[in-house]
């Protein structure tokens, strides 16, 4: 519980690119699915010291056209609203981070009557890190896969008491691509461990990486429940 509040304060920001020659800005953000994100603006018009000139714009992993957020400081109706909010800086905040998030973030800047936009744009892309558990009669399977804006080049895989997973042992089997893995487990081979004892590592296309402690949101279980599971190696 404790490192999943850390997440929500101090996530692990990635500068993928800042074109001193274009003037355009880039920051890319991965999180796990059910935190919470604040994504900065970085075109803010200086010595101005109110969001009313602040656009948000949302393109989803889909290619759908553009869709609005936020006009002149002011939160739209979307199917997002309710977990949406603007900081004093104008920056994003977006609450329980969920797939249908993963996308382009767009903060502009707009003055005058009609509004002119100034500056460059500045773009955010936002990466969704979900975990889930699959239990059968015979095996538990855990899975960690990132959802991303566009192709996705990230690396991922599990990690158990610091050694990587990276290949089959005596009792366990490894599934790797792109931007997904899975461990399954024989269940013959449980004791008690923590499911702390598992985190998933995300690489990105760059080197960058971040560490993921197992926590199936999507199941409904608390940070604190035990996993049975002992590997062999």
């Amino acid at each position: 519980m404790i490192e999943h509040k850390f997440f929500n304060i101090s996530l692990f920001l990635l500068l993928l690119f800042s074109g001193d020659l274009s003037g355009d800005l880039s920051l890319s953000f991965t999180v796990r699915d059910g935190d919470n994100v604040t994504l900065p603006c970085e075109n803010m018009i200086k010595n101005h010291h109110s969001c009313d000139t602040t656009t948000w714009l949302f393109t989803d992993s889909r290619g759908k056209a553009a869709v609005e957020l936020v006009n002149l400081g002011q939160i739209k109706e979307t199917v997002k609203s309710d977990r949406l909010s603007v900081t004093a800086e104008c920056s994003l905040v977006i609450k329980k981070v969920t797939a249908e998030d993963v996308g382009r973030y767009t903060c502009r800047q707009f003055r005058g009557n009609p509004g002119k936009q100034q500056g460059p744009d500045a773009v955010v892309y936002l990466s969704d890190v979900i975990m889930t558990e699959q239990k059968s009669r015979d095996q538990v399977t855990l899975n960690c896969s990132v959802q991303v804006h566009g192709h996705c080049e990230h690396k991922v895989k599990w990690i158990h008491n610091s050694e990587g997973l990276n290949r089959d042992y005596s009792n366990i089997k490894t599934l790797q691509s792109p931007c997904s893995a899975a461990v399954t487990f024989i269940k013959s081979s449980y004791s008690h461990i923590s499911n702390s004892d598992f985190k998933c590592n995300v690489t990105t296309e760059d080197g960058r990486e971040q560490l993921f402690t197992f926590s199936p949101h999507s199941s409904g279980k608390k940070g604190g429940e035990i996993l049975m599971i002992m590997i062999k190696f």
